[in-house]
């Protein structure tokens, strides 16, 4: 089982607790460049690393972004303007890519997240409000693998609150990041965390209800099948992941982008003859 880590709390309680129950599980931490004024994406591995030195035995993949794609994320938002120039966009996709890319590589059977009750919840409310009905057919706590070439991934503590996971860390010693991402301020998921917990305070339980009312419209009643059936994935030629995109990746066109327009900046002369 691979634990994808990010040096938070959620992360880290998974993958002690996995390894408590017996698991063969083994971590990786995407280092994706990000300081922020406060070495975020280095305090980050340094929180991981203590966390594994107090357990003989844990194993560390770490994927560096900078040195592997050529940009940390928040120069590459900007170099694409994905997402209006904010790093989340970008991030996002790229996370996602280099975690089923790791998962599948090293044949793991299962990719775990951290996603907790808050997260998922405010994920729900998001893709409701828009109706993005594609996100709505994926959203679950277990994606089977599939032929394509993604693997099966799980969110353990989708039923879990926030503040249980940070209770766990508590009690347990667990030293964590306790700084959201500074690119975080103003993201739509802060808000609509922000909105759940006004709701929980009036309705306890609301949370944890939506989640499985969901889940259970989906079941039961199959709700969004029709478009989780509609969405047919093909190899990416160029990294051999899957994607819905004819031709290349999404990954792999952003990133090319990126190491485009660094080479122009590097060599101003040529983007002069260019014009």
């Amino acid at each position: 089982m691979l634990v994808a880590v990010s040096g938070g709390k959620d992360s880290l309680a998974l993958w002690d607790v996995l390894v408590a129950l017996g698991y063969q599980a083994d971590g990786l931490y995407i280092k994706l460049g990000i300081d922020g004024g406060v070495r975020y994406s280095d305090q980050s591995l340094e929180k991981i690393e203590a966390f594994i030195a107090a357990r003989p035995g844990a194993r560390l993949t770490v994927v560096d972004v900078p040195q592997e794609l050529g940009a940390p994320i928040p120069l590459a938002a900007q170099l694409t303007r994905r997402g209006q120039g904010r790093p989340c966009s970008i991030c996002g996709m790229s996370r996602r890519h280099i975690m089923n890319r790791v998962a599948h590589d090293g044949g793991y059977d299962v990719l775990a997240t951290g996603h907790n009750l808050d997260d998922e919840a405010a994920t729900l409310m998001g893709n409701t409000l828009s109706w993005q009905v594609g996100y709505l057919a994926r959203q679950h706590p277990v994606l089977p693998a599939s032929d394509d070439g993604l693997v099966r991934k799980v969110k353990p503590f989708f039923r879990f609150y926030e503040r249980e996971t940070a209770a766990y860390a508590l009690v347990c010693g667990i030293d964590y990041v306790y700084d959201e991402c500074p690119y975080a301020v103003g993201a739509t998921s802060i808000y609509y965390k922000g909105l759940l917990n006004q709701l929980e305070a009036d309705r306890p339980g609301a949370k944890l209800q939506f989640v499985l009312s969901f889940l259970r419209a989906k079941e039961e009643e199959g709700a969004f099948a029709q478009a989780a059936s509609e969405v047919t994935l093909k190899r990416c030629p160029k990294c051999g992941q899957p994607t819905a995109n004819d031709g290349e990746c999404t990954f792999c066109r952003t990133w090319d982008r990126v190491r485009e327009r660094l080479a122009s900046q590097t060599h101003p002369q040529t983007q002069m003859e260019a014009r």
